[in-house]
């Protein structure tokens, strides 16, 4: 496996801080969030981009994964009407330009909550929107990975068959799936399921621990994920590539002493 850290956690420090901590515990790449104060991309657009190509190149550390912050204020392209949708639309083709200007390999993207839409309506909303990202990501010809979220974040495209159809439906070699390990467990579903039926679309992967009740993510051995056969199950798919360890804002107070813990423990699960 490739480690990645995310710097989610690290939004109440400088950007720096991340790219050091990464270099310095001996992660592979950067997981980039693309939120206010560090990554956002009309910030980035601006102007911003030469600081993070500075940044990657003082620590040796590649932009390997752009995440793009959305699905929260003021960005969701599951809700609002149709200019609140095209303005979600233009943020994330602006992360799209982003992606490709950082030399990212993907952006990554989710679905946002749906409310009370009927499911139809919102399985619409869904396809429209990836189907306008996908034409501009084939167009840049950068790739977009399209995770999964726990039914406590999003009420569309939660399952591995929900993800697999909008796959098929769009079929695009500029979309691709991922797995973060939390959404099939909380779920009941076997996180291993993923390589398995997505195969070469399998793009990425979020490792990291999960309570099995909410949509908290923990380090590695403070859930309840027996996550060494996991990973020996993931490998045994034909998955070995990149795994960001990724942390949210639940490590927020010590992101440092979180990111260390995390890759130090992963480690230990490939022993």
């Amino acid at each position: 496996m490739r480690w990645g850290l995310f710097t989610c956690p690290y939004q109440r420090l400088p950007l720096e801080r991340a790219f050091a901590d990464a270099r310095n515990f001996g992660y592979d790449y950067i997981e980039l969030w693309g939120g206010r104060p560090h990554a956002y991309p009309p910030d980035l657009l601006r102007g911003g981009l030469d600081g993070i190509r500075r940044l990657s190149d003082c620590y040796g550390m590649p932009v390997e994964v752009y995440t793009p912050e959305h699905n929260a204020y003021p960005f969701n392209y599951m809700l609002g009407d149709e200019a609140q949708w095209r303005d979600a639309m233009d943020y994330l083709m602006g992360g799209l330009r982003c992606g490709k200007e950082l030399g990212s390999e993907y952006v990554l993207i989710s679905v946002g909550h749906g409310g009370d839409r009927p499911p139809q309506k919102r399985k619409d909303r869904l396809l429209s929107s990836l189907r306008r990202l996908t034409a501009e990501a084939e167009a840049l010809e950068q790739k977009i990975i399209l995770e999964t979220l726990t039914p406590f974040e999003s009420n569309t495209c939660t399952r591995l068959e929900e993800l697999l159809e909008v796959l098929d439906t769009i079929s695009s070699p500029m979309l691709l799936g991922m797995c973060d390990v939390v959404v099939p467990f909380v779920q009941g579903e076997d996180p291993a399921d993923y390589p398995l039926r997505l195969g070469d679309r399998m793009a990425h992967l979020h490792l990291v621990d999960s309570d099995g009740g909410s949509e908290t993510h923990l380090l590695p051995g403070e859930g309840r994920m027996d996550l060494r056969t996991l990973l020996y199950r993931f490998r045994e798919a034909g998955y070995d590539g990149r795994a960001t360890l990724e942390l949210v804002t639940y490590y927020i107070s010590d992101p440092s002493g979180a990111a260390r813990t995390a890759l130090e423990q992963a480690k230990e699960l490939l022993l």
